[in-house]
């Protein structure tokens, strides 16, 4: 569903969205019409260090670990910017989509921090020096894979130098959190799945790309600890 302003500034893109035929429209953005300071790295680090991650109850022993990077940094202008990946055509899995760099922990990952660094530098170039760990939200388990994912924000000391391995990557996108902060470009969907159950599903329509699932459901709660806004995700 798409905006006559959304079409007007170019925004979407060619993401496939398998939505089902029983959905509706769901709540606007938590931070419309609330009003922030403007965002420093410091706030950043405050707002995220103080976060205390959840867990869903539904994990099990032995189950398959993932974690990804939410890596910020700040511009010359002082504007914070996160990074995101498009996936390759190349990939088996979910090609074209927007996500954060991130995969399966493995045996010489010495925790998922380290997990998420590796597939950064793997994926994007990322040098793992620059990047700071100062949070974690909350983790989920995929629906498709049914991995347990845990998402680490960790900042930059400068803006980086990065290159995308173009089996993995497609594109490397880096998007103000003003620009996600946009009430507009942001939307939410009820889905009813096929066990019956209901659910929310998150959207951000960027410039030539919609970030949706999961990537959305990190961001949005991201965008929800950095200006304290208090509620529940809905990851389970």
């Amino acid at each position: 569903m798409e905006t006559a302003d959304s079409v007007a500034l170019g925004r979407g893109g060619p993401q496939k969205i398998p939505r089902p035929e029983l959905w509706q429209v769901g709540a606007p953005a938590p931070w419309k019409n609330k009003s922030h300071r403007p965002i420093t790295l410091e706030a950043l680090e405050l707002a995220i260090s103080g976060h205390q991650p959840q867990t869903p109850a539904n994990t099990k022993k032995g189950q398959r670990r993932s974690a990804v990077l939410i890596p910020i940094y700040s511009s010359p202008q002082e504007e914070l910017h996160v990074i995101l990946t498009r996936r390759s055509a190349m990939m088996k899995h979910h090609t074209h989509e927007v996500s954060f760099p991130g995969g399966n922990q493995e045996p010489q990952d010495e925790d998922l921090w380290a997990t998420a660094v590796r597939e950064a530098h793997e994926e994007i170039a990322l040098d793992p020096r620059i990047v700071r760990h100062i949070g974690t939200l909350d983790s989920f388990v995929t629906v498709g894979s049914n991995s347990l994912v845990t998402p680490f924000v960790g900042t930059l000391d400068t803006v980086p130098e990065l290159q995308a391995n173009p089996i993995e990557v497609e594109e490397i996108i880096h998007i103000s959190v003003n620009e996600l902060l946009d009430p507009d470009i942001y939307r939410e969907e009820i889905w009813e799945w096929k066990d019956g159950r209901s659910r929310p599903v998150y959207f951000f329509e960027l410039v030539g790309d919609t970030v949706w699932g999961a990537t959305a459901a990190m961001l949005r709660q991201f965008l929800l600890v950095l200006l304290s806004i208090d509620e529940s995700n809905h990851f389970s």
